[in-house]
């Protein structure tokens, strides 16, 4: 099954909706709706600890949605974690049999809706609710196992892994935003284009803005051809106008996104599009050298511009 078809209809379990809690676990709930919960308070605190720029913008998604999205994003740094953070003495054919490890609990949690892993049981009830399958989730693994070994990128290679790594957690979200939609599998298709080119501006913004870092400490080089350290403003910008025109398809679908996810959705498109805009502002010497972020005051007035704008 390609990733531009619907995955497996949403299942109606007996759980409670994740985020219709109206009390702390144990007030008046069974042991396992307890368990739920728990597993997914460990995938906000997740979000809450990694992430500065998605955690905000999901801070304004409406429930359940923001906490299956919170549920899919835990998983998905997990899994990162795995292969970008190992161990002292450890070796990358240990990362990847943890990875492996992972990836057969969430196939098995897929099948019996229950882990001992809390990450991997918040994403299983996101993943039953929304019906996200194994199109999208066997690729992103395959995305995480490449970077185990492999170091540089030809064009196939690149598209393969910016499908896997970050089109296909697009498309994820989008599964979860029009999960209660009249016709989410019409809906699914018409949006499926905006939701993978927004997740592929995100992820390769941050190749870029983490080129010294992928490079020094990973010794991996994404972008084909390019030598991180002969960074110049040409490539620079070829670089920017690819991640522009990825940003300009996805704010085209923006409009007919449920208005619960909507105003979440502008808020990142805002922050990452402010990303570029300030990347090719600035030297290209400068951009292997430092981190660009966008201070705390702009995402203030990015997030305060983007709700006026969906409130008129």
């Amino acid at each position: 099954m390609s990733a531009e078809q619907p995955g497996p209809a949403p299942e109606r379990e007996p759980h409670l909706e994740p985020g219709a809690v109206t009390g702390p676990a144990g007030a008046g709930s069974t042991g396992y709706q307890d368990y739920d919960r728990v597993a997914e308070e460990s995938a906000a605190l997740v979000i809450r600890r990694y992430s500065t720029s998605f955690g905000m913008a999901s801070r304004l998604l409406a429930e359940p949605v923001r906490t299956h999205v919170r549920n899919v994003y835990a998983l998905v740094r997990v899994a990162d974690e795995v292969v970008d953070a190992p161990r002292p003495g450890g070796t990358r054919a240990q990362q990847a049999v943890v990875l492996d490890e992972l990836e057969a609990e969430v196939r098995q949690a897929l099948i019996r809706g229950h882990s001992a892993n809390l990450v991997v049981h918040a994403f299983a009830r996101t993943s039953r609710h929304c019906g996200i399958g194994h199109e999208l989730i066997d690729p992103f693994f395959a995305s995480m196992r490449t970077d185990l070994f492999r170091t540089e990128h030809d064009e196939e290679s690149f598209a393969r892994y910016v499908h896997g790594s970050a089109e296909v957690v697009g498309l994820m979200c989008l599964r979860a935003f029009l999960r209660d939609e009249a016709d989410p599998a019409g809906s699914y298709a018409a949006l499926g284009d905006g939701a993978r080119r927004l997740g592929a501006a995100f992820q390769k913004i941050n190749f870029l803005r983490d080129l010294a870092t992928d490079d020094q400490h990973l010794g991996r080089h994404y972008f084909p051809g390019l030598d991180p350290t002969r960074l110049d403003d040409v490539t620079r910008d070829r670089l920017l106008d690819d991640i522009d025109a990825d940003l300009v398809a996805a704010a085209a679908t923006l409009p007919f996104l449920p208005l619960g996810s909507r105003r979440a959705v502008r808020v990142a498109h805002g922050l990452f599009a402010e990303l570029s805009a300030r990347m090719r502002r600035l030297p290209a010497e400068r951009i292997v050298t430092e981190r660009v972020r966008v201070p705390g005051p702009v995402k203030a007035r990015i997030v305060a511009r983007c709700l006026v704008r969906d409130a008129r």
